[in-house]
């Protein structure tokens, strides 16, 4: 049996929705249910249900075999894992937002910039050659430059609706980001027959 955690939400139910399609759940988690852990009818997976930002925590320290996580956070919290399937899912991107007036190279000090990522905003400021502030926060991060926090903001942008509802505009994009397929190193080759055939489905 392979374990796979999931995040919580609608990346969940669209895994779901793929996993029934490819024949490896006959019957879907019962909507509304409150519990933490499902496995498939004929037993070859269980499923943990988590928060997106654990789902790597989970896989890296072998509590689960494979993970469904996005890239964004793949890459922001540098872990050691192999991601042998873009589901496709979940497509958004990491980028630079403010007001339109804003202007990225006009402030001689640093920039303050509001975010959840703060190791790939460091990175994309640095590369421009900018020294940047960062103010971590968790939620609700158009706020940030609207009461002045913040100089801009680096987040998640999916249709951009809710900058726009909030005045601000996006500048640009710092990373693309999907949902994928992730492993423990142990798991990929100690399970290598049940992974290939998860592998090999969900690519098909």
């Amino acid at each position: 049996m392979l374990t796979l955690a999931l995040p919580k939400g609608r990346l969940a139910e669209e895994t779901a929705l793929l996993l029934q399609s490819k024949g490896w759940l006959k019957n879907l988690p019962s909507e509304g249910s409150k519990e933490l852990t499902y496995v498939s009818e004929d037993k070859r997976l269980r499923l943990l249900f988590v928060r997106s930002q654990d789902v790597c925590t989970y896989v890296e320290e072998a509590a689960a075999d494979v993970g469904i996580v996005g890239w964004d956070i793949l890459r922001e919290g540098g872990f050691d894992l192999i991601a042998p399937v873009d589901l496709k899912l979940g497509a958004c991107r990491l980028s630079l937002a403010s007001f339109p007036d804003f202007d990225l190279y006009a402030k001689r000090s640093k920039v303050r910039v509001a975010t959840k990522y703060p190791n790939l905003t460091r990175e994309y400021f640095f590369s421009k050659g900018i020294s940047c502030e960062i103010i971590k926060l968790y939620g609700s991060i158009e706020l940030a430059p609207i009461v002045g926090l913040s100089d801009c903001i680096v987040d998640l942008v999916s249709t951009g609706g809710t900058l726009k509802a909030n005045g601000l505009k996006e500048f640009e994009s710092i990373l693309y980001s999907t949902a994928r397929l992730v492993s423990n190193r142990s798991s990929f080759y100690h399970k290598h027959a049940e992974l290939r055939s998860l592998i090999d489905s969900l690519e098909n």
